[in-house]
């Protein structure tokens, strides 16, 4: 089993170190990883594994029944043996665009459950914009106004974001409702990954995160999309503060 070397608070790290432990025509799997893999909405990092003789550009990274498989693309030299050293490099400039993006996703959720009382749906990061789905809802452009400001005024407080683990049992206490599915969870998850935003939110998410609400900078909503029956889509960007 890999172990997820970022969680529960260091997804600010992009270079380190690890052991081969399987090597396949097109992936290798080591003992543990900085590399994020698709899931709750983000996408997989991408950047490059190094070694003595060889390197490899990483393209995909997907999770295996515990084991973490970096795909690899363009490769020079022969592949690592197991027990070997590599080097990762993660993309910096991804990285950071989906820790922003993915914290400004948690804040802009909040406020609709708060403003409106409608729970996120679904969502999916993107490096230069994203989008919530949102239940039951109806928007009007009035409301994308009042989102748009709430959200941005919560950036602007420069809130700490705090990343840790905590008991399961702990979690459910005191999470808002609308703001997690634990019911999802096989009862055997005890320790959950919990991102809270200040005093403002608390939610379960295994995510990368910025440290401080300032460095998202702000958002602005650029579209909304009706899905059907009571349900309603944001689009929005970041931009620069």
């Amino acid at each position: 089993m890999t172990e997820l070397r970022y969680l529960p608070d260091e997804d600010d790290v992009t270079e380190f170190e690890a052991t081969v432990v399987e090597t396949t025509d097109d992936s290798i799997v080591l003992d543990g990883t900085y590399f994020y893999s698709e899931g709750g909405g983000q996408p997989a990092d991408n950047g490059t594994l190094e070694w003595d003789g060889g390197s490899a550009s990483v393209v995909d990274v997907r999770k295996d029944h515990g084991d973490i498989h970096h795909e690899l693309g363009d490769v020079e030299g022969g592949l690592p043996g197991e027990g070997e050293t590599v080097t990762g490099r993660i993309d910096e400039q991804r990285r950071e665009a989906h820790r922003r993006m993915h914290t400004a996703q948690h804040i802009l959720s909040r406020v609709v459950l708060e403003e409106y009382d409608a729970t996120t749906a679904g969502n999916q990061i993107h490096t230069d914009f994203s989008r919530i789905d949102f239940e039951p809802a109806d928007f009007d452009d009035e409301d994308l106004e009042v989102i748009e400001e709430r959200t941005n005024a919560v950036i602007e407080q420069n809130l700490p974001v705090e990343k840790d683990e905590r008991p399961r049992e702990r979690v459910e206490d005191n999470v808002a409702e609308g703001r997690s599915n634990l019911d999802l969870l096989p009862d055997h998850v005890e320790e959950l990954r919990v991102v809270e935003i200040g005093d403002f939110d608390m939610c379960p998410c295994g995510g990368t995160h910025v440290d401080r609400t300032g460095a998202i900078g702000a958002i602005e909503i650029t579209n909304r999309v009706s899905k059907g029956a009571d349900v309603e889509r944001i689009e929005f960007e970041l931009r620069e503060e």
